[in-house]
């Protein structure tokens, strides 16, 4: 028998081929049906699942469902009339033929078989009508032993299917439907469709899952193939294989050593496929904590990483049973593009976006905000359910079940708010320009934890030094590290800007010392002798000061806008010793501390005298906001706030922020201007909701843009210096949403490649460029609108 070429993979369609329902009146339709229950049992799944309004697995039928699905459904009802039909007339024609053949036959018998067969259905009703109906022992041996083989091994079934080749030749596919026995040309013919077309192999896998009984051969193939796979394919093929499996146990034994019994304890982990099947059988078995551990094993391998975060990240959701739990969560950090599973992590991110609501609902002390923070959590579970079909099926029903779990959570605090009154211009709650304070100091609460962990648990203080771009927030980190980082902290802060205009290295100390003993309460030395004896007269006054603390008292002494001191050195000032002497400071008393915040250029400073200095300082960056902080910076600014966003706004800001907190704070402070403008001074009615239209409204006027160019043209203005060629790229950049990538770039700027890259490189130590996968954005999109606008 000439089995397939290498390059042929065809599609199996071993289903019936039948296109209408059967009919109680077509006396062929009853011989289809009993051909069916003897021949080709699996047709009967695919009759109801196609005509019958689907197939119910055994496992969720109970005899509530199966009324009214007899009631609702006409096909269904009629099946099992024809069936009822069978049942009594199948085991008459069988024993009426056996007593033609001299075979004594108890009518008694039959009679008791048949009405066992109403009972116990179709099939069983002919085996009891055939076995109860035939009187002599020989006979109901002979016919038991029949049924066995015809229903177990066929065979009759495994030599036709044998020499018409099947699954090659699909003419007599039915044949081989009822046998158990490993058909020869089913494993070299199917390997060679996987190892040719994964894809189309599966299809075809599947084809023989549901229409023959050759499932042992196929686990055979799926198993001896996947131990073969390299660690950069694995992950994949698995994922394909569990994409829409029409048994689930073919996963479970891909990763089984017992083959082909599955039992519990089975599962195993020692090989790479073995533990990526066992993670997807996990997944789909709802025990995310179990596939976690699957997936760390193939975590270095291709997309092993997203699985192994996946199931992490569902492990914690589903332990969530209550708001407070959902709040607590902890997200972690969540892989990036190319994704294996695009469309869980959307459902993902929503889950992500509940949580932070969920911080709000369990946090706000305000009624109002409690109730939009759970309006906008149950919108987010919501569009999860809606749209559960589309995530993959190994975590689509655990995905489900966190959401409704979740929404159930949230449903038992949700209070209703009903129609809210605004009768007064909404009190902007958003800080434009100045530092933020209080509740609307929000998104770094990893920047105080080291704080904390610095200041607070080791044995002396740690000097650090806060950089980033304008406008990123720290000043406020600043303002509000004594108040978050813990008792017993005593932080001075101190403005290099009013400092600018000093003359010598006194006029510094001076304002250093008024700032001390503003908030030590320790009386200042007088100017005169600052005057005198500068360093001599600020050092002793600075350990009277650190003597008066108490035993768990410390210091922190927060210099801001800290690169003030390098143009004060460069225009002679102060003298290069300076930043000599405040190492000394630093390194005082081990009560006391240094907080040094300014631009990059803390971390880039090149002058030979502030090497040292840092060297005395831990270095911590200010970046960019996350979205769930900048959902919660806008949705939740104060506790009576009585204005709310759309979901998709939120996420519009942040696409046009970046997370940047001056220009998230300003997107706010415009929508909440805008409607006191409509409402109140205009008189029109509106909802008390912020849309996307009111998001892209605002973001588009020019006063939005005149009111950050504080922040717009910081950044154009850095990008000026240092480096040269920064502004070139940007140019280059401004016009394109998507980017360039680097050859573009580099052509259409006319740079070489040293000079693109080291302008490259600071744009991205700035977090005004992106670069990733050879193609260069602008990272800020607001910012690129208002580099456009200028050109």
């Amino acid at each position: 028998m000439p089995r397939l070429t290498p390059t042929e993979v065809p599609r199996l369609d071993l289903a019936p081929k039948t296109n209408r329902p059967l009919s109680l009146r077509n006396p062929l339709d009853y011989l289809r049906l009993l051909y069916w229950v003897f021949y080709f049992p699996q047709a009967l799944r695919w009759y109801v699942e196609t005509f019958g309004g689907g197939y119910i697995p055994t496992y969720e039928m109970n005899p509530a469902r199966g009324s009214k699905i007899l009631r609702d459904n006409p096909v269904q009802r009629y099946l099992l009339l024809q069936g009822l039909v069978l049942t009594v007339v199948t085991p008459l024609v069988i024993c009426f033929g056996l007593e033609q053949l001299g075979v004594a036959i108890d009518w008694g018998g039959v009679a008791f078989g048949v009405a066992l067969g109403v009972v116990f259905s179709v099939v069983f009703g002919v085996a009891f009508g055939v076995v109860f109906g035939v009187a002599e022992g020989v006979v109901t041996g002979v016919l038991t032993g029949v049924g066995f083989g015809g229903a177990f091994l066929r065979l009759d079934s495994f030599l036709m299917a044998t020499l018409t080749g099947f699954p090659r030749k699909q003419s007599l596919n039915s044949l081989a439907a009822t046998t158990q026995l490993p058909i020869p040309w089913v494993r070299p013919n199917l390997k060679n469709w996987l190892r040719n077309d994964w894809e189309t192999g599966i299809k075809n896998t599947n084809q023989l899952l549901a229409y023959s009984m050759q499932f042992a051969p196929v686990v055979q193939v799926i198993n001896s193939l996947l131990i073969t796979m390299s660690d950069d394919q694995i992950i994949y093929h698995v994922a394909k294989l569990a994409e829409n499996p029409f048994d689930w146990s073919l996963i479970k034994l891909a990763s089984a050593r017992f083959y082909p019994f599955p039992f519990k304890g089975s599962l195993q982990t020692d090989t790479p496929a073995h533990a990526t099947a066992a993670g997807f059988w996990l997944l789909h078995d709802q025990s995310p904590a179990a596939a976690s551990q699957a997936f760390e094993v193939v975590r270095d391998c291709l997309y092993g990483q997203e699985m192994h975060t996946l199931a992490i990240s569902l492990t914690m959701f589903q332990a969530a049973e209550t708001v407070s739990s959902i709040a607590t969560i902890e997200v972690p950090n969540y892989p990036q593009n190319p994704l294996l599973r695009p469309i869980t992590w959307k459902a993902m991110q929503r889950f992500c976006n509940v949580v932070s609501d969920a911080k709000s609902v369990a946090n706000s002390v305000s009624r109002t905000s409690r109730a939009f923070a759970s309006n906008r959590a149950l919108g987010e579970l919501k569009h999860i359910l809606d749209y559960v079909d589309e995530v993959p099926e190994a975590e689509r029903q655990l995905i489900e079940n966190i959401a409704k779990q979740w929404r159930n959570a949230i449903l038992d605090v949700a209070t209703a708010v009903g129609e809210q009154t605004i009768e007064q211009p909404i009190q902007n709650p958003y800080v434009v320009g100045d530092p933020v304070e209080g509740s609307l100091f929000v998104g770094r609460d990893d920047i105080l934890r080291q704080l904390e962990e610095l200041w607070l648990m080791g044995r002396q203080m740690q000097s650090v030094v806060i950089y980033g771009h304008r406008r990123m927030g720290k000043t406020s980190i600043l303002r509000n590290a004594a108040q978050t980082v813990g008792a017993g902290l005593q932080l001075v802060y101190i403005n290099m800007l009013r400092s600018a205009s000093a003359d010598s290295l006194s006029d510094v100390l001076i304002a250093m010392t008024d700032e001390i003993a503003a908030v030590t309460r320790v009386p200042a030395p007088s100017d005169d002798e600052l005057m005198a004896q500068p360093s001599r007269t600020f050092d002793r006054y600075l350990k009277r000061v650190l003597n008066r603390l108490e035993d768990d008292e410390t210091l922190i002494i927060a210099i801001d806008e800290f690169e003030k001191i390098e143009e004060l050195i460069d225009t002679g000032k102060l003298s290069p010793d300076f930043i000599a002497y405040l190492r000394g400071l630093v390194q005082m008393s081990p009560k006391l501390g240094f907080a040094f915040a300014g631009l990059h250029t803390l971390e880039e400073m090149t002058q030979d005298y502030f090497h040292p200095f840092f060297a005395s300082v831990i270095p911590i960056r200010v970046g960019f906001l996350q979205p769930g902080a900048v959902r919660q910076l806008l949705a939740n600014p104060d506790p009576d706030f009585l204005l709310d966003y759309q979901t998709e706004a939120l996420d519009v800001i942040y696409q046009l922020t970046s997370g940047q907190p001056y220009l998230t704070q300003l997107v706010g402070f415009q929508l909440v201007r805008r409607y006191n403008n409509l409402v109140f001074e205009q008189g029109r009615q509106r909802e008390s909701t912020f849309t996307v239209a009111d998001v892209e409204t605002v973001t588009q006027d020019s006063e939005f843009f005149k009111r950050g160019r504080y922040y717009f043209t910081g950044v154009w203005d850095q990008a000026g210096r240092d480096v040269p060629e920064q502004q070139t790229i940007l140019q280059a950049l401004a016009p394109q949403p998507d980017g360039l990538s680097l050859n573009d770039l580099k052509s259409t700027t006319q740079l070489d490649q040293a000079n693109l890259n080291a302008a490259l490189d600071m744009l991205q130590r700035h977090d005004v460029v992106s670069v990733q996968d050879h193609q260069a954005r602008i990272l800020v999109e607001l910012f690129r609108r208002w580099l456009l606008r200028q050109s």
